[in-house]
C-alpha cells in the first residue's frame, strides 16, 4: 500500500469528481488551512453542527442513539462545551475509488488546543459528506470555525482492487449528506 501524491489527488478529483468542491492549493491566509497538500487533502468543516447536550439525562447508546442528545446549530463558529463533543460534516463530498482507502487525521492547530477530530476510514467506493466528531478534551469551551480546515485525508492505494467494496455491500452510511448520526 502506498500513499498517493498531490498530483494523483488532483488528477482523480478532475477525472472522477473524487472531491467536490476541490481546492487546488492550500488556502491559509487568515484561516485554518485547507485544500490540496503534498500527500493529502485538508477538508473544511461546514457550518452545520450537532452539539452534544445532556439536558434529558440520556445514556449514550450506539445501538439506540437518542437524537435529542444534540442541539442543532447553523453557525460560522461552533462553541463546544468543556469535556464534550460536537458532530459536523465536511464541506466536501467524497467519492472513493475501488482500489483506495482513505485515512483521516486531525489538524495540528486544533490538536494543540486539546480538540481532537475523529473519523473512521473512508472505504473503497464509499461516497458522501464525511461526518466529523470534534472532542473538546479541555475544561474550557472550545471554538470550531466553519468553512476552514478541520482534518487531513490521506489516500492509500491498495495492491489490487478489493473483492467487496463498501458500495457492493450497500454500507449503511453510503451517500450520506449532512451530519449523520449513528445507525445500527
Amino acid at each position: 500500500m502506498s500513499i498517493l501524491s498531490d498530483r494523483w489527488i488532483r488528477e482523480e478529483a478532475a477525472r472522477s469528481g473524487m472531491i467536490e468542491p476541490f481546492v487546488e492549493r492550500q488556502q491559509r491566509e487568515g484561516c485554518i488551512s485547507y485544500g490540496l497538500s503534498s500527500y493529502g487533502y485538508d477538508a473544511r468543516v461546514s457550518d452545520e453542527f450537532k452539539i452534544f447536550t445532556n439536558v434529558d439525562s440520556a445514556i449514550v447508546d450506539p445501538k439506540n442513539f437518542a437524537s435529542n442528545s444534540f442541539v442543532d446549530r447553523k453557525t460560522d463558529v461552533c462553541v463546544i462545551p468543556p469535556n464534550s463533543f460536537a458532530l459536523a460534516r465536511t464541506v466536501e463530498y467524497f467519492r472513493i475509488p475501488r482500489d483506495v482507502l482513505v485515512i483521516c487525521l486531525g489538524k495540528s492547530t486544533y490538536a494543540r488546543c486539546g480538540i481532537i477530530v475523529n473519523v473512521t476510514p473512508l472505504e473503497p467506493e464509499w461516497e458522501g459528506h464525511v461526518t466529523l466528531e470534534f472532542s473538546n478534551t479541555t475544561p474550557l469551551p472550545a471554538k470550531i470555525y466553519a468553512n476552514e480546515g478541520a482534518c487531513q485525508f490521506l489516500f492509500l492505494k491498495g495492491n489490487e482492487p478489493c473483492e467487496v467494496s463498501y458500495a457492493d455491500r450497500a454500507g449503511k452510511y453510503m451517500g450520506q449528506r449532512g451530519v449523520t448520526l449513528p445507525k445500527l
